[in-house]
């Protein structure tokens, strides 16, 4: 356990944002960290996420020598699973030598999840799995996503619409409006992947959440890897979310958790001071 301070300056808490699942700076899906000497109450940290405005902001705060408290917030709600700001929040805590943990274990909304450093700098989340049903299509379905989908599928938050190749992904123009109506946390749009190495592409629409395309989502590949696994009868793939910033995300289905791999790159350094 590092013995290092959180902050130089008494009632003052670092800050970091972080590109996760990023190639290099301005890449990937960035996530603000606060790092918690105590414990904050939920309204202040709904508060310093509208304030930073970024898809998450995660709050983080050591429990125990080998845990640590995670909560995730977008602008609007807190969240029950998000992977790009666990990525981010690891990296950060690895970074600022607050933890020289191999493993760091983040106790969650969604239980144990935790992060691992490899050789190459690869950083390794093992998270649930998220197994989809086929479902019923809202009415307004394809008016709103502008394509028909071949399926649609519920997972545990998400509506899963498969399209029917990579070009209808990545020219998607959606009614984010109309989507922010429908009683599910996003919409996640997949389809096989159309370059080598790539095994399913997708992006990613939470507007209800104030998010209204992510540009690389964790959580959602909890969802996507184990549908593409059973297609594609093969359990590590890799995911490339087709957002404007653009990440890849390795995956691997082990039984009902999912590995997911990425890098991360800290942009900004700072303080909170309220």
């Amino acid at each position: 356990m590092s013995s290092r301070p959180l902050s130089d300056v008494a009632g003052w808490v670092p800050i970091t944002i972080v590109d996760a699942f990023a190639d290099g700076p301005f890449t990937g899906n960035p996530a603000a960290v606060v790092v918690l000497e105590t414990e904050a109450s939920t309204g202040w940290m709904q508060s310093v996420a509208m304030e930073m405005n970024q898809a998450e902001t995660a709050f983080v705060r050591r429990i125990t020598d080998d845990a640590w408290s995670l909560r995730w917030f977008t602008p609007l709600a807190e969240v029950d699973l998000c992977g790009h700001a666990t990525l981010a929040t690891a990296h950060a805590l690895w970074e600022s030598g607050v933890s020289d943990a191999a493993t760091i274990a983040f106790d969650t909304r969604s239980g144990r999840l935790t992060a691992g450093r490899e050789s190459d700098g690869m950083i390794v989340l093992d998270f649930p799995a998220i197994r989809s049903t086929g479902a019923e299509p809202p009415p307004s379905c394809r008016d709103v996503l502008g394509v028909e989908p071949e399926e649609v599928l519920m997972g545990a938050f998400d509506l899963l619409c498969v399209l029917p190749d990579a070009d209808a992904v990545r020219t998607l123009a959606p009614d984010l409006a109309q989507i922010a109506e429908w009683p599910v946390r996003g919409v996640l749009v997949t389809a096989p992947g159309d370059r080598a190495g790539v095994d399913f592409v997708s992006r990613c629409f939470f507007p209800a959440l104030g998010v209204p395309e992510d540009p690389v989502t964790g959580s959602a590949h909890c969802a996507l890897a184990p549908w593409w696994a059973g297609q594609l009868k093969k359990a590590d793939l890799i995911g490339v979310q087709l957002s404007r910033r653009g990440g890849r995300v390795g995956c691997r289905v082990v039984g009902d958790r999912v590995e997911l791999r990425g890098r991360a790159v800290s942009t900004v350094r700072g303080t909170l001071t309220v």
